[in-house]
């Protein structure tokens, strides 16, 4: 456990934000505790987890296997498909990515407006310190860049009186894992329909894991008071819940060959499975 010393915040009555360091802790797990936190906790947290344990498909609440994955593949390779409970785009994660999550109450930043816009600004200005001197690092239409290449990807949840921001950061990855997912209907413009391994790029080319994290918890003390906690904390915090039920969840098999058939473009697939 860190010196909580080393963890106050620069400012002096500052909201208190429970710090949570974690490794190798599969993305379905991670994101059932996230669900939790956000619906039953009123404390602030900030989640960082260094890689999960196997490559693994997420998609946002809306996201359609048919329109995003290349389905043949995703079944031959029998590779995880992960239906989270916030939006935003699919991300192919595995051991090479770092995950870091705010979830925190509505009034945790002063002035900040609970809309998915100004929490996304927000995010900005803190990640601007975090690269600061490293790199051309612009928040782009809800991306993380380095000049026109993206390296982080952002999902939200808003309910009453709590939000959720978390990011997959691309610290490294396997070329033949973005082969899985198909070219999105609807991406940002700055995209300019480039292929995926001509849109993204590797933070570990810019910075070590190490300095990213020590970097992202100096930024977040700008407008918390950090507390180091233990992932049994969060674990406990869980169990007791037992009445809560997520929504994030594996996809099975059987709705992923659905997905196949009903694409015109798959339908052989009913032939195959």
């Amino acid at each position: 456990m860190a010196n909580p010393c080393q963890l106050q915040a620069h400012k002096i009555g500052a909201p208190l934000m429970n710090l949570i360091k974690l490794k190798g802790v599969p993305i379905l797990q991670q994101l059932h505790l996230e669900e939790c936190l956000l619906r039953t906790s009123s404390h602030n947290w900030c989640i960082i987890n260094q890689g999960t344990n196997r490559p693994t498909i997420v998609m946002g609440v809306s996201g359609k296997p048919a329109e995003l994955l290349k389905i043949e593949s995703v079944l031959c390779d029998q590779i995880p498909v992960v239906r989270r409970f916030t939006g935003g785009g699919t991300v192919v994660v595995d051991p090479n990515t770092i995950f870091v999550t705010f979830i925190c109450n509505k009034d945790a930043v002063a002035g900040l407006q609970p809309y998915p816009q100004p929490i996304m600004s927000w995010t900005g200005v803190l990640y601007n310190k975090v690269f600061q001197g490293i790199g051309d690092f612009h928040l782009r239409e809800n991306d993380y860049v380095f000049g026109d290449r993206k390296f982080g990807g952002n999902a939200q949840s808003i309910t009453r009186n709590r939000w959720i921001h978390h990011t997959s950061f691309l610290w490294d990855y396997e070329v033949r894992n973005m082969a899985y997912l198909k070219l999105p209907a609807r991406a940002p413009e700055y995209r300019l329909a480039r292929g995926h391994l001509e849109f993204i790029c590797r933070m570990k080319d810019y910075m070590s894991r190490s300095e990213f994290i020590s970097r992202t918890i100096e930024a977040t003390k700008t407008d918390f008071s950090l507390r180091s906690a233990e992932a049994e904390s969060i674990e406990t915090t869980a169990s007791v819940n037992t009445k809560f039920c997520p929504t994030t969840r594996l996809l099975t098999k059987y709705e992923l060959e659905a997905a196949a058939v009903a694409s015109p473009s798959l339908g052989s697939l009913s032939r195959s499975f």
